[in-house]
């Protein structure tokens, strides 16, 4: 393949998918009376099992919104001129033959640890486009930031919740972004949104554990309190159509809301201050970090992260955003987002590891593309899904390798060409997730977990 022949995979001519899975569509209006958002993760948990679910792993999705430069951090360009190469330098890692940015001397420490995927693409350059493939693997509809195709989270959600009723089985940390959504899958599988933001500064506290009306779990010292407020809202929801077993996931949101679990998996202040300080650039201590560069101290949603997966959440993902680093790029990169997403990430490796958690929580590092090879009159690069990376760790992923390549420019994959798709392959396939199973469309047409996409099995063996 020369440097510049774009590589092509079409989606036609998938098997489908035998086994259809059939369920009623949920009306949104119940949980805005109620105010239990937690509610609408809920319906239809307790519907069926699966088989092959691994029942202690777990998925963090890092997700780098804006398209991280891959030339500039996973796979750079020594040899080429400045106006590809960039602005940073190369340095060696402690893996003999894998060189990243210099900006990313921490990752390079631990790189025996977590393992580079530098061919991937896919052909929208459009952000909420590249949100959807990456979250679903389906192409956009005609609004972007509306999912046409439930996330991998919600997938996970309808799946494996009813594995751990006492938590959320999909959370998104602070909240939703395009890709993210559930689409006819209904409400019940939505993300768990923290809303609070660990980035924000001062004690951490989650709105999601308050209900309607003012009412708080230390107010409702018990299921009848609650269970008394659902009930006065009966009627009116009768009325309006919007009423499907509310006694029975109400019991439900009860349980979580109550859960010692949960209470302990979001208490994120209770992490003693050498850890939140490892992970870096904590805003109370930090105070006006994100002002100066243009990065938030997203630093501490990724240490939620942990806490969440150690507890039993099966996918949560972190928005790290924004990397869209058109206009003086590398000035945002060198004082802001490399440093903070080294220190980060080469924390979570290391906590995950101290822990004993890598075995069972994958964690994927990427964005929705790269950026152009050719850095642009400003100073910065451009949006580009022709070729990008993305860094996996965890999960039996072995550390210290790189698979597929990019041409000498960055421009398109060499070797071993990758999707989106295979890295949602990946994820499912270490849930345990039933990728055979189909779900109607409102069109009633039955569509598969994925249209395409195999386990990147060069990250195992």
């Amino acid at each position: 393949m020369s440097d510049f022949a774009s590589p092509r995979r079409t989606c036609r001519g998938f098997q489908r998918q035998q086994r259809l899975h059939r369920r009623g569509f949920l009306q949104a209006g119940l949980l805005g009376a109620t105010g239990l958002s937690l509610a609408e993760l809920l319906r239809g948990e307790a519907r069926g099992t699966v088989e092959t679910a691994k029942r202690g792993n777990s998925v963090i999705i890092l997700w780098m919104r804006g398209g991280p430069s891959h030339i500039d951090m996973w796979d750079p360009k020594p040899d080429q001129p400045a106006e590809i190469r960039g602005e940073f330098g190369t340095a060696s890692t402690c893996v003999p033959g894998i060189q990243l940015t210099d900006m990313l001397p921490q990752c390079g420490r631990v790189m025996d640890r977590w393992s580079i995927i530098r061919s991937l693409y896919h052909d929208n350059a459009g952000h909420s486009a590249g949100d959807q493939i990456c979250f679903t693997g389906y192409p956009p509809g005609l609004s972007p930031d509306e999912n046409v195709m439930p996330s991998c989270g919600s997938i996970v959600a309808e799946q494996l919740g009813h594995l751990t009723p006492e938590l959320p089985s999909y959370v998104m940390i602070p909240r939703m972004v395009p890709g993210t959504g559930a689409a006819h899958l209904g409400v019940a599988y939505k993300p768990f949104e923290t809303q609070a933001d660990p980035a924000s500064g001062g004690p951490f506290r989650l709105p999601n554990f308050e209900l309607a009306s003012g009412l708080t779990v230390d107010r409702l010292t018990t299921r009848r309190d609650l269970l008394g407020s659902l009930d006065r809202l009966r009627s009116e929801l009768d009325a309006r159509g919007d009423m499907r077993a509310l006694d029975r996931f109400g019991h439900q949101a009860w349980q979580i809301l109550s859960s010692p679990a949960a209470q302990r998996a979001f208490d994120l202040d209770s992490e003693p201050e050498a850890v939140r300080q490892r992970y870096g650039f904590m805003p109370a201590f930090d105070p006006g970090a994100a002002d100066r560069c243009g990065a938030p101290a997203w630093s501490q949603r990724i240490l939620l992260a942990r806490r969440l997966v150690e507890a039993g959440v099966r996918l949560v993902t972190v928005d790290l955003r924004w990397w869209d680093t058109h206009v003086l790029g590398f000035d945002s990169l060198r004082r802001g987002f490399l440093p903070r997403f080294d220190q980060a990430y080469s924390a979570l490796i290391e906590d995950l590891d101290q822990r004993g958690l890598m075995d069972s929580t994958l964690v994927v590092a990427w964005g929705e593309f790269g950026r152009t090879p050719r850095v642009n009159n400003n100073a910065g690069r451009d949006h580009y899904p022709n070729v990008f990376s993305a860094a996996i760790a965890g999960g039996g992923v072995q550390g210290g390798r790189v698979v597929g390549a990019s041409d000498s420019k960055g421009a398109f994959p060499r070797d071993n060409p990758k999707t989106p798709q295979d890295v949602l392959a990946t994820i499912y396939h270490h849930l345990g997730v039933d990728t055979q199973r189909a779900y109607l469309t409102p069109a009633g047409r039955p569509q598969p977990v994925l249209p395409f996409g195999q386990p990147i099995r060069e990250l195992f063996a």
